[in-house]
């Protein structure tokens, strides 16, 4: 058989403003516990959950919260007998707390737009300039053509002149004794 319990926790820390109390009712509602979280005027959490007493435990154990955002430092507990008040986990918000959130979330969104703005004119300069190195590329490819063009024809130009000073017989007479000269070397294992 379960045994119910009522669980009236006050949370402090880094918690209001940080996500902590939509962390706490995504926790609270996977373990199947009913009841309320809110921001107390002092900066603390007030949780006051209903449910098995295994399950609070493992409640409990999952509100102490610390990550990037949320630093809780510590947590006042107090159980008593469930008074069965609750039909849901949820949270209760304060007056002005909604106007406030959607103020500083207008001026979140303000600021995201300036810094996509600049994000944006900062890539169109970055293309601009890779255009431009995309330029000097192509001029650089042409020139590396021109250069072997060149290449080519001076080449082109001293076999011509080779031709013109050896007549074929030296030629002939300068392949004659390079094959003399490798079969030498191989034959004493140089090469």
């Amino acid at each position: 058989m379960y045994s119910m319990k009522r669980l009236t926790a006050f949370v402090s820390g880094k918690v209001q403003r940080v996500g902590y109390r939509a962390r706490v009712i995504q926790l609270a509602n996977g373990l199947g516990l009913k009841g309320i979280i809110e921001n107390l005027s002092d900066g603390r959490v007030r949780i006051i959950a209903e449910g098995d007493e295994e399950k609070i435990k493992l409640f409990e154990g999952s509100i102490d919260i610390k990550n990037t955002f949320i630093q809780v430092t510590s947590i006042e507990k107090i159980y008593s007998q469930p008074y069965g008040e609750f039909g849901s986990f949820y949270k209760l918000v304060g007056t002005g707390e909604t106007d406030s959130r959607l103020d500083e979330g207008i001026g979140v969104l303000k600021d995201m737009r300036d810094l996509l703005i600049s994000i944006c004119s900062t890539q169109k300069q970055m293309l601009g300039k890779q255009d431009q190195m995309l330029g000097k590329q192509d001029q650089m490819l042409g020139k590396q053509d021109e250069t072997l063009f060149e290449i080519k024809d001076m080449n082109r130009s001293l076999n011509d002149k080779m031709d013109k000073v050896l007549d074929k017989s030296d030629i002939y007479e300068l392949k004659g004794d390079v094959s003399e000269m490798k079969s030498a070397l191989r034959a004493k294992g140089i090469i």
